[in-house]
């Protein structure tokens, strides 16, 4: 898919409330989890022993921090979607997140979303509100689902 590139925050207002057309697959990869356990400090055998993992849980792998499923929203959809005159982006916050499915390491997400809300925001910023749900491959069920707020500035 190529990635969506808009010439300013009045055309990216055309798509409040439209569904944008799916994300690229991202592999998560175990140097992945292993370098998001080394940034948290979040070291829970689940998600970084490998041996261990295959031994006793019931994935019979490592699987993903849920937190890092929902890492991925910000990066999924800088890929998807480009503003070209928006001087910065932040993030702002996020709302009911969830996460359905477990991410074993070696799988592969992409992002289904859609723009909720486009507030104005300041002077020269919108507020948007994107409804997200992060695709695993060949499950039923999603690993995140979230509502995630971002600040985007002319």
């Amino acid at each position: 898919m190529a990635k969506l590139v808009l010439e300013n925050l009045a055309a990216l207002r055309a798509f409040e409330g439209k569904d944008l057309p799916s994300g690229e697959w991202v592999t998560v990869t175990q140097e992945m989890i292993d370098d998001f356990a080394k940034a948290t400090g979040d070291h829970q055998w689940i998600h970084t022993d490998v041996e261990k993992a295959q031994k006793l849980s019931p994935f019979k792998t490592t699987i993903a921090h849920g937190f890092l499923s929902v890492s991925l929203l910000s990066k999924t959809l800088g890929d998807l979607l480009e503003v070209q005159s928006a001087k910065m982006g932040v993030n702002y916050g996020l709302n009911k997140v969830r996460f359905p499915s477990p991410v074993p390491s070696g799988s592969r997400v992409r992002l289904q979303s859609r723009i909720a809300t486009i507030e104005s925001y300041g002077e020269n910023g919108v507020k948007i509100t994107w409804d997200c749900s992060l695709e695993l491959e060949n499950s039923p069920k999603p690993a995140c689902v979230a509502q995630f707020i971002s600040l985007m500035f002319e």
